[in-house]
């Protein structure tokens, strides 16, 4: 009878550790799962990134070869010397996109900053009614009213230059750069405005030196559209812009990849493709934990 009673007491423990070992097999086949379909579509994304940046590395002949070539037989800087001297010259084309893209953050960081605070901390008259018609614009497809915005821009003298193409980017992306705004002033507790207007601050200074910093994160992720918009922007560009000094890098794209009756120079329009990339990728890896926490301040509320 004796001899039994070891047995009886570490069947409950062997059942426990049994069990959990299973629970620690299945955690591990599902993070493998996990991990194996993460890296898959990472693959996914990033080829077309990585054939773009190989292809631009080729020698012009071996970038239009068919069928392509994933591997460059050498690397060659090829593509962007003639890229250097295509049209009116790539560093115009850059600075058009770079001068737009900066006139475009600013406008739409200084109103959605000043529009988000006005909605989310003042109360006025119609005020919800406002704010919902400034986001049904986001219903209506910015192609409809390209034809009244070129004769706007026309009318004040704006077309063919950055400003009124940057003037036009703004208004695509104010409504939705109001909405996080407001959010991200939302999530701000009141409480911190009451002790800053007790300590005698104003609005304006209450707003750049308390509120400011503690939205950094939402305005981050407002100027990060607002860049990545104009900077990869073709349709707007393209009909409102007809001076070729003025042309930004996606109408430049467009034109090489046109090309000469109907020929696609290959490797000079994936170099160009190369250098559109390269401010877009530095910007997010750089401002990324900004750009995550911004998106979803103030969702809870």
């Amino acid at each position: 009878m004796t001899n039994f009673v070891p047995i009886a007491l570490e069947a409950p423990a062997l059942s426990v550790e049994i069990a959990s070992s299973s629970k620690v097999l299945k955690q591990r086949l599902v993070d493998t799962a996990y991990y194996v379909i993460a890296t898959v579509l990472a693959l996914m994304f990033l080829f077309p990134i990585f054939w773009s940046c190989m292809t631009a590395l080729e020698t012009s002949s071996e970038a239009m070869a068919s069928p392509p070539h994933y591997w460059p037989s050498r690397f060659s800087l090829e593509n962007f010397a003639n890229l250097a001297h295509y049209g009116q010259g790539i560093g115009q084309y850059l600075w058009n996109s770079t001068a737009v893209a900066l006139m475009t953050v600013s406008a739409t960081a200084v109103l959605s900053t000043l529009g988000g605070y006005g909605f989310s901390r003042f109360r006025f008259p119609g005020r919800n009614l406002i704010f919902m018609l400034i986001l049904s614009t986001l219903m209506i497809p910015f192609q409809s009213i390209l034809n009244p915005l070129f004769i706007l821009l026309r009318a004040m003298h704006l077309q063919d230059t950055k400003v009124g193409l940057a003037l036009v980017y703004t208004t695509f992306q104010l409504p939705f750069s109001v909405f996080m705004m407001r959010n991200a002033f939302d999530a701000v507790p009141r409480e911190i405005e009451e002790a800053a207007v007790l300590d005698g601050c104003r609005p304006l200074t209450m707003l750049r030196l308390v509120m400011l910093p503690l939205v950094g994160p939402g305005l981050v992720t407002v100027c990060l559209f607002a860049f990545f918009g104009s900077w990869n922007e073709l349709l707007a560009a393209l009909i409102l812009i007809s001076d070729a000094r003025q042309f930004t890098l996606p109408v430049m794209l467009l034109n090489a990849q046109s090309g000469q009756l109907g020929a696609v120079n290959w490797g000079l329009m994936q170099a160009g493709i190369t250098l559109s990339i390269l401010p877009c990728a530095a910007l997010f890896l750089l401002l990324q934990r900004y750009y995550i926490h911004g998106l979803v301040a103030g969702a809870v509320k």
